[in-house]
């Protein structure tokens, strides 16, 4: 589809008023000594940053937002070749995180500003300081964020069919269409809700697109103001908001191109039916985010109670305090917009730090609609479809139960499908010789076959226990209402535990063959949920090896009941040891270097945040052991620092995959031990959660996770390395080197790569890998023969 270059001077004319001018206003500039004293206070903040041995988690997290953000750009293939609507995704998924960013981090701070509480960040800035630099750091992101819409995708649409207009461009026939639609649809669901001196502030809804209306009132001179906040008693200030269960965008094709009108287009220029016989003096859209982030206060004797706070909280949460503010900016700049502007503030408490003006779309969540629309459908790369995991031969297996008794099985999604986990779940359900089934839930599918299967397997009479963790967030109510299905099925559910919340991923199926009863165990990185598994990468482990099973059953044991088993063979959990069994590892590599033994640690983790376990690895660094950590978002180690971390590198993964894999590798002076699990290297993971990591004893197996590791290291399309000063540098595909995207190969790679797959030389081969090697050289020369 590809437009005129007339079309495209066009498209950008129409929105050169709303969507794309800069407030022309001239900006107030501030006395010289003023401006000395902010930059000498800039430059102390600066180096205060600076100076600290750990990076802030909160500054760390905008920085991977970046990297998000930064597959929105236009890049040169290798290194990228994305269609237009995979860009304007990457641009909606980082609106959506900055969204959460504002009600938990942002939130959490003003938590302890709020209460006068104390805080020191990584950084080394307290609470006060550290608000004013992050604000403006994420003042920064989102100025990224518009430059990037208007400058790299919106030039772009044209050419690609789609047009984003205002109401002024349309045809009659179109503005009809649209008036009407507004008449019908819009208008019935629209309430002024006034705020002056007679009605109290209304309650404005989080991140909805709200309309500020100033009004002018020709009977203030009678009326006397009983808020000091109103100024002038000419003017009246009321709010409309646009539900969010409306479209954002009304659509009208021409030809070959799909036009786009904000709704908000279409309220603003039916606004004076709402108000009719008065004199507007402004309509000024904004949009609000509040503070999400609460704790519970469980009581363990009333299990009803602890459901209602939870309920109760989700209510407060759409009540909090007001964190950020945005407002597209007004073209002309009139007296009711700043008058409006001067009143939220007072009102909400925040300052220009909270105000993010946008002069052009507001809010990038809702191109999810642009991007969704059927016209653009082949404009979206289908996925690759899944291969066989190791160690599976077919698909879809007759009897998942045998196969998994005959080896133990490494599954890494999305590379390999979900659907042996659904698989053993669905067929123990109704399996007559399963006797139990006992699952941890933290997140599932909205239509989740995991729910179903428990469903069916209380019906058909086996024992199923669920500990259900009610307290994940923003999935809370979707929680509750699966637990309250599982529970009136007759299913055993945990409602969590007290003060904590259970992150691991554990099952556990229990079937008599016989002369012996087998456990069957799955234990996981990710989630229960077969959607997220199509775009988040884990691995997890299909077992009935009985060390395993053993562990997994003192381990439900203990969260449903008041076991206290003294060891686990192949398990580490938290809240009970993690932290120390990890720094115990890490030891063991520092003494083995000391000793002039070999040594090596690989870590590959969403977040690494714990100060205990950061330390340790500087240790580790300055001992001699090569560190290599691969983590996703928030990290608060500085590598590559003199005399405290020179052996330490760090890098993150972000492309089509969010990358969800935890793998914890320590060389053990050539004989490897590998762990995956649940748990990031961060303090609520080893304090405040219930986690787990497990041993990967099978050789097979232990060689697919370092293969997995190896792999990442070696990626130079998707992979950014973080610097001593704390920011990102994209890697590069070298002069003479071939691209390696991982979110390419691992749908590739075969048994022979895992047994080639190396993180340090010295590492030994395992007996039943040199013994796969020894197959694989036979059925090769057999296949020659063949041939």
């Amino acid at each position: 589809m590809r437009y005129s270059q007339h079309l495209h001077k066009t498209m950008l004319g129409s929105l050169v008023s709303r969507l794309t001018h800069r407030n022309s206003e001239p900006q107030t500039t501030a006395p010289p000594a003023d401006k000395d004293k902010l930059v000498k206070v800039s430059e102390k903040v600066t180096s205060v940053i600076d100076q600290s041995n750990y990076l802030s988690r909160d500054l760390s997290w905008l920085k991977f937002n970046e990297r998000v953000l930064d597959q929105a750009r236009e890049r040169q293939a290798p290194l990228r070749n994305r269609t237009i609507m995979e860009r304007l995704k990457f641009l909606a998924i980082s609106a959506s995180n900055l969204d959460e960013f504002f009600m938990i981090r942002v939130g959490s701070l003003y938590n302890y500003l709020d209460y006068h509480k104390q805080r020191v960040d990584y950084s080394g800035l307290r609470e006060v300081p550290f608000r004013k630099a992050l604000l403006s750091a994420a003042q920064q992101f989102v100025r990224d964020q518009q430059q990037v819409f208007n400058e790299e995708l919106l030039p772009h649409f044209v050419e690609n069919g789609l047009q984003l207009t205002d109401f002024e461009n349309l045809t009659a026939d179109e503005q009809a269409e649209a008036t009407d639609f507004f008449d019908k649809a819009i208008y019935p669901t629209l309430t002024p809700m006034l705020y002056d001196y007679t009605h109290t502030f209304p309650v404005l809804l989080a991140k909805v697109l709200i309309f500020g209306v100033v009004t002018h009132n020709n009977e203030a001179a009678n009326l006397q103001s009983l808020r000091p906040e109103d100024e002038d008693s000419r003017q009246r200030l009321s709010f409309v908001q646009i539900p969010a269960n409306l479209p954002r965008f009304l659509t009208f094709e021409r030809d070959d191109v799909v036009l786009f009108l904000p709704i908000e287009e279409v309220v603003r220029h039916n606004i004076k039916k709402l108000y009719r016989n008065v004199e507007i003096e402004s309509v000024n859209l904004f949009r609000i985010t509040r503070n999400g982030d609460f704790t519970l206060e469980e009581n363990d004797d009333d299990e009803v109670d602890f459901i209602d706070e939870v309920r109760q909280k989700i209510k407060n949460r759409r009540l909090g305090r007001v964190t950020r503010v945005e407002v597209q900016t007004d073209c002309n700049g009139n007296e009711g917009a700043s008058w409006m502007m001067n009143l939220l503030k007072k009102r909400w408490e925040i300052d220009e730090l909270n105000v993010f003006e946008s002069a052009t779309l507001l809010d990038f969540t809702s191109l999810w609609q642009i991007i969704g629309n059927p016209e653009f459908k082949d404009d979206m790369p289908s996925q690759h479809p899944p291969v066989q995991p190791m160690g599976i031969n077919r698909e879809k297996n007759d009897d998942i139960f045998e196969t998994i008794k005959q080896r133990d099985i490494l599954l890494h999604h999305p590379y390999n499908n979900f659907e042996p986990v659904l698989q053993l779940l669905e067929q123990a359900a109704e399996d007559p010789n399963v006797l139990a089934i006992k699952i941890t839930v933290y997140r599932l599918a909205k239509r989740s076959r995991v729910t179903e299967a428990l469903l069916k397997a209380a019906e058909n009479g086996k024992h199923v226990s669920v500990l259900f963790e009610v307290k994940a967030r923003f999935d809370e109510e979707n929680n509750i209402r699966e637990a309250q299905r599982l529970q009136k099925a007759g299913c055993f559910v945990i409602y969590g535990i007290s003060r904590y919340k259970t992150h691991t991923k554990l099952l556990l199926v229990v079937r008599n063959e016989g002369s012996r009863v087998v456990r069957y165990a799955h234990m996981a990185t990710g989630n229960y949920n077969e959607d997220t598994s199509r775009l988040y990468t884990d691995i997890g482990l299909l077992t009935t090896n009985e060390t395993y099973t053993h562990d997994i059953s003192e381990f439900f044991n203990v969260i449903t009941g008041h076991s206290l088993p003294n060891e686990y063979n192949y398990l580490i959990t938290a809240p009970r040891d993690m932290r120390d069994q990890l720094i115990r590892l890490i030891q063991t590599e520092a003494e083995h270097a000391r000793r002039g033994l070999t040594s090596g640690i690989c870590i590959k983790v969403n977040s690494l945040e714990d100060k205990q376990v950061i330390d340790e690895l500087y240790k580790a660094s300055q001992a001699g052991v090569p560190i290599r950590l691969i983590v996703r978002s928030i990290c608060c180690l500085r590598p590559k620092r003199a005399g405290l971390s020179e052996n330490i590198s760090v890098r993150s993964i972000v492309g089509d995959f969010l990358e969800h894999t935890r793998v914890y590798y320590f060389h053990n002076n050539g004989d490897p031990k590998v762990y995956g699990g649940s748990a990031d290297v961060m303090v609520r993971s080893f304090d405040r959660r219930i986690e787990s990591l497990f041993y990967l004893a099978n050789d097979r197996v232990k060689q697919q996770a370092i293969l997995i590791l190896q792999d990442n290291l070696r990626d130079n399309v998707n992979a950014y390395e973080l610097m001593e000063d704390g920011n990102f540098k994209k890697c590069e595909v070298g002069e003479n080197e071939q691209p390696v995207n991982i979110h390419e190969r691992f749908f590739e790679v075969t048994e022979k790569d895992a047994m080639e797959a190396r993180l340090f030389e010295t590492e030994q081969k395992p007996t039943d890998v040199a013994q796969l090697e020894d197959e694989y050289q036979e059925n090769a020369e057999r296949a020659i023969a063949n041939i």
